[in-house]
């Protein structure tokens, strides 16, 4: 697969965090099905500064470890078999980065999408080609909402029709990779989110008819004013700690899901158990001899390997559904390949 990073801003959004006269920027990645790889460098999951900055948040030293290297080949080719591509757009969650789902990314990729991950900066861990670091910010002044998330995702999407129109998008229209800009189908266009992101997911659903179906990792689904309203599009929640029993606008979310709609839970998952958290974290615990109820602070009792295949194989079922119009027998009820599932009725 391939991978590029895309610089954009945003001319019509001053942004007051960045200071007087600046533009919303955002930084975000197009993964994709690519051909020809061997010639191109494979992509690291994060920048070093911003990987850095990323570590020290989390309470580790900011060197424990270097960025392990993706399936993600820079600026390779794009390969298609046939038509175009289908598209996904991910947002992700508070203090977080636009990495931080990448076994999703690339398991989507590896099956044909076009997906596209973006930084909310200010809210993220972002790195930008003149090599500034910008990390999130705790000044309440400059705090980011929902709302603010899905402005960004609205925007991303006009840019990737810009790709498709053959127009690049980058500020510094640094190359694109060969076959990109005709390779996007704005007809299939799914989105994801994790946490906050999850939020955004529906907001966007609710103001966007460009995007056909979305996907939550437990998004708590707090917004204001409150999601109110009617969808009729295709949502899927993977819940953890948002459930529907224990937060109320989960529940109320729910029920204004007038189309296609489903909840599964993963026993043992906690909030961050959607995301690389649960690949990377158990390696950092041996090097920093983090202790055994640390660990399942951060991943659960989840097995690993199991969170990892659940949110590859979920997701790729819940768009293979909406955006191509195939059979997931995955989505019709519990399965024996994921006993750890539950359908929540």
């Amino acid at each position: 697969m391939g991978t590029v990073p895309l610089h954009l801003v945003d001319r019509s959004r001053p942004d007051p965090a960045a200071g007087p006269g600046r533009y919303r920027e955002l930084m975000a990645s197009v993964w994709y099905p690519a051909g020809n790889v061997w010639r191109y460098p494979l992509a690291r999951w994060m920048p070093p500064a911003a990987l850095r900055a990323y570590l020290v948040s989390g309470g580790f030293e900011a060197d424990v470890a270097a960025a392990p290297v993706t399936a993600g080949h820079e600026g390779a080719p794009v390969r298609r078999t046939g038509g175009r591509l289908p598209i996904v757009v991910f947002s992700h969650g508070a203090h977080d980065h636009r990495s931080d789902t990448t076994i999703v990314v690339q398991e989507l990729a590896s099956h044909g999408y076009v997906v596209v991950t973006v930084d909310h900066t200010y809210d993220a861990f972002s790195e930008f080609p003149d090599g500034r670091l910008t990390v999130p910010s705790l000044d309440p002044n400059n705090a980011l909402v929902p709302s603010d998330f899905a402005t960004d995702m609205r925007f991303v999407l006009d840019r990737i029709e810009d790709l498709a129109a053959g127009h690049n998008p980058d500020v510094e229209h640094r190359s694109l990779p060969p076959g990109l800009c005709g390779a996007l189908d704005l007809h299939r266009i799914g989105m994801f989110g994790w946490s906050k992101g999850g939020t955004a997911t529906a907001l966007v659903m609710n103001e966007d008819q460009r995007v056909r179906a979305g996907l939550s990792f437990d998004g708590p689904m707090q917004s204001d004013p409150p999601i109110s309203t009617d969808l009729d599009r295709p949502f899927m929640l993977m819940t953890a700690v948002f459930t529907r029993a224990a937060e109320p606008s989960v529940a109320d979310f729910w029920s204004h899901l007038r189309g296609w709609r489903l909840n599964v839970q993963a026993a043992g998952a906690v909030h961050s158990s959607y995301g690389d958290t649960q690949v990377l974290v158990p390696q950092l615990a041996d090097a920093v001899g983090m202790s055994d109820e640390e660990l399942r602070g951060w991943i659960g009792t989840l097995d690993p390997t199991r969170a990892m295949r659940i949110q590859q194989a979920y997701p790729l079922a819940f768009f293979e559904l909406h955006l191509r119009g195939r059979r997931a027998p995955l989505l019709d009820g519990p399965s024996a390949a994921f006993p750890e599932v539950t359908f929540v009725p």
